[in-house]
């Protein structure tokens, strides 16, 4: 995005030459006119800024070796957060 911007290129042209390199994993249109709006007041930093509030559990290798070992033992687990005690949410973003 931050190419497209500086060389001047517009939101909705960045946005198709997204879809047309990446398909349907191209970013969404909210998301391109996110960055540009940011962009336009003068933000041009890409890097993550801090977010507040709790780190996501689908990022913590040792929920990720839980939810493995039980899926090892019996493949047709259909209750893996109640098992592991991971939440819903972050067993369905680990499988993904």
């Amino acid at each position: 995005m931050k190419f497209c911007f500086l060389l001047g290129k517009t939101p909705i042209e960045s946005l198709e030459m997204l879809k047309e390199a990446f398909k349907e994993q191209a970013l969404s249109r909210a998301r391109v006119f996110e960055w540009f709006s940011l962009f336009k007041m003068g933000d041009l930093s890409i890097e993550d800024q801090p977010h507040s509030g709790r780190p996501s559990s689908s990022q913590k290798d040792e929920n990720n070796a839980k939810i493995r070992e039980k899926l090892n033992e019996d493949h047709h687990y259909t209750i893996v957060s109640e098992v592991t005690g991971v939440s819903w949410s972050s067993v369905q973003r680990i499988l993904t």
